[in-house]
This record gives C-alpha cells, structure tokens and sequence, in this order.
C-alpha cells in the first residue's frame, strides 16, 4: 500500500461518505458527528473548520485537541485488518473511525459505539 497516497486523502472528500453510508441505514448526520467528536476532541465549529481548509487525514488527526483516551477498547476486524494490531498510528486512527462509522451503519447502539 501506498501510505504517501493515503495520508493525503482529504477528509473532507470523504466525511460525506460517511455521512451517507449511516443515512443509508437509518442513521443521522449528527451521530457520525457525535463519532467524530468522541474520536479527536473536535467540536462543531473546529470540524467545519477542517473540512473548510480541506485538510488531509495526516492533518486531520495532528490538529485534532485530544484522540479519546479510550480508543483502545476499539477493537476488531476493519479491511482485513485488527484495528488494535495495527502498527502504522495513522492508519490506525482513520480504521478506528472506519470501524466506529461501521458500527453505526450496522445498527449498534451510540452508547456501545462510544464505548460508555
């Protein structure tokens, strides 16, 4: 894998997607901003912000206030991969919110996917 290539994606290119992919199964806007929020620490106006300027995934995550200190209870398979068995950390924080948006696609509940 090219990792170059996936650290410039654009994180505004594919918050949609995920937005999409939840809205395809029922679910809302505001709980894969409530995902993104429990993951990095960002607020309303700090995400926007970030989709504004355009950041990629590698700029996403350094600028992001502060990962949610229990990303460690993400656990499981993503793409092939165990997200906690993944050595590359930025890959691992944008599979830990793969995994997250996936869990809201599939139905779990928003207190299971925010690990409370």
């Amino acid at each position: 894998m090219d990792r170059s290539r996936v650290y410039r994606i654009v994180f505004a290119s594919v918050y949609p997607l995920y937005i999409k992919k939840a809205e395809a199964k029922g679910r809302t806007k505001e709980e894969v901003d409530a995902i993104i929020f429990w993951l990095t620490g960002y607020n309303k106006q700090t995400l926007q912000k970030q989709i504004d300027k355009k950041n990629d995934f590698e700029t996403f995550f350094d600028q992001a206030p502060a990962l949610n200190p229990d990303v460690s209870k993400i656990t499981g398979v993503i793409c092939g991969y165990r997200v906690e068995e993944i050595e590359d950390k930025l890959i691992q924080k944008m599979r830990y919110l793969d995994k997250l948006i996936d869990e809201l696609a599939k139905g779990r509940a928003m207190e299971k996917i925010l690990r409370k």
